[in-house]
């Protein structure tokens, strides 16, 4: 029987100039993402559609929950396997499709782990963990896009 779990937070937005939602340009869209113990997260929206750069926007912050699972799973199944790791970065990248309508989609995603591990010899075991990693992945089984692992591994 599948565990369920519940996750909670609070999403505000804090562009309101004084205008509200006047039209199009009377608003920023700055919020603020809280949540009980943790520090606030500021995002706003990608540059492109009137957003802060300096802020997170929704799709980085998709790309980094992809990435983060994918790491996670991976370096449990690595401990398991005793392959031990000692650095892993992932630059990640995605695609994103806006119809002229302006609504849109994800069209894939792409983790590019760069990892050391101490063992020469397990490099192809390390390379096969991340099927499995990606097979257990909470978010990549919760999109409808494809997400591709291209990893490299050294020692």
């Amino acid at each position: 029987m599948a565990n369920a779990f519940h996750y909670e937070l609070a999403v505000t937005w804090t562009g309101n100039t004084g205008q509200g939602t006047k039209d199009y340009r009377s608003y920023e869209r700055s919020h603020v993402v809280t949540a009980p113990g943790k520090p606030d997260l500021v995002g706003s929206s990608d540059p492109k559609f009137k957003g802060d750069p300096k802020r997170w926007n929704p799709e980085e912050l998709l790309l980094a929950s992809l990435s983060a699972c994918h790491m996670l799973w991976y370096l449990h199944l690595c401990s398991e396997q005793k392959i031990i790791v000692t650095e892993y970065v992932d630059r990640p990248t995605g695609e994103m499709i806006v119809e002229p309508t302006g609504s849109g989609c994800f069209k894939e995603a792409t983790m590019r782990p760069s990892i050391v591990i101490t063992d020469a010899s397990r490099i192809a075991d390390a390379e096969k963990l991340h099927h499995e990693a990606h097979k257990k992945c909470f978010i990549a089984n919760s999109v409808n896009f494809p997400v591709k692992v291209e990893s490299s591994i050294r020692v």
